[in-house]
């Protein structure tokens, strides 16, 4: 099996084919042919012969989370939502207490989605009414504070400073005014968590952060995206006008963005000892942070 990435998922690569293989006999796939698609977060591996997609959750990922994404899905698609489709298959699949998802393939052109090609199912989700599912409450802070507790690979003074950062941030939070209703947010809303549907539409994938909270947040992770990843300001320009509502004209705009940047930074830190690969880029985006460089651009992790 083709290794894109040191321990995919948390796991070594003797494990995670060894649960692939195993889950997929659970529901009758071939896994012979599995090919590693992404494995920063979770292992997600195409197989080949049977246009289907199989997620392996991170390790250490809660089975119970699991299955909300899934019965989550389930109701987007019975609902007509766009999204990527789930396999007609009794799911998760539970292996050692590991969860895997079958996820039907979409064929990709080489080139990602568009930001615009985004607004469109954003603006559908994040104007989804009666959702059956009791979805948890979007925290990014609590989120890095948990990151900040588990990051080993860089210095004391370097934690410090993102600690100090971390609670200026969560002041200057307290103050925001948010502009839009409250609703549904996938959570990490970007080119990379959505496909082709192969007549120039988009839909979204990647349910692990859907939550209940502010669109403000989906939307200025979009336009992180665009700045940090190299796409431009052409590029988030015309995600904003097919939205319809520009979050950078809005007053809490530099407090939203520092946090999710932050959140993006520590999240990839305190996973470098299963991507060691990754350190000179997370320093690289610290050392950035301390010299507030909003236009340094990124490497993708």
């Amino acid at each position: 099996m083709t290794q894109a990435a040191p321990a995919p998922g948390g796991f070594d690569e003797s494990e995670m084919h060894q649960v692939l293989k195993r889950g997929c006999a659970a529901v009758d796939l071939d896994s012979s042919n599995g090919r590693l698609l992404r494995g920063h977060t979770n292992a997600v591996i195409h197989l080949e012969r049977e246009g289907i997609v199989v997620k392996i959750a991170r390790k250490g990922t809660r089975i119970d989370d699991v299955a909300r994404t899934v019965r989550f899905v389930r109701w987007l698609m019975n609902a007509g939502f766009p999204t990527v489709p789930l396999h007609s298959v009794d799911q998760p699949v539970v292996i050692d207490q590991h969860a895997l998802t079958f996820w039907q393939y979409l064929p990709q052109p080489p080139h990602p989605v568009a930001a615009a090609q985004l607004a469109k199912p954003l603006h559908a989700l994040h104007t989804l009414t009666a959702v059956p599912e009791a979805l948890p409450i979007h925290d990014n802070l609590a989120a890095i504070r948990r990151s900040l507790k588990s990051i080993t690979c860089l210095s004391d003074e370097a934690l410090s400073f993102l600690n100090e950062y971390s609670e200026q941030l969560e002041s200057a939070l307290s103050t925001v005014e948010f502009d839009l209703p409250q609703g549904v947010i996938q959570g990490d809303p970007q080119h990379r968590n959505a496909l082709h549907t192969g007549d120039g539409e988009a839909v979204l994938c990647d349910w692990d952060t859907v939550a209940l909270g502010q669109p403000e947040w989906d939307l200025v992770t979009v336009e992180v995206h665009c700045r940090r990843f190299g796409h431009g300001a052409r590029h988030y320009a015309a995600f904003a006008e097919a939205y319809g509502w520009d979050v950078t004209r809005w007053s809490g705009y530099q407090t939203l963005a520092a946090i999710r940047e932050l959140r993006m930074i520590t999240t990839n830190a305190r996973k470098v000892h299963h991507a060691p690969a990754s350190l000179h880029e997370v320093k690289r985006r610290v050392e950035g942070l301390r010299r507030d460089e909003p236009g340094l651009q990124w490497s993708i992790l």
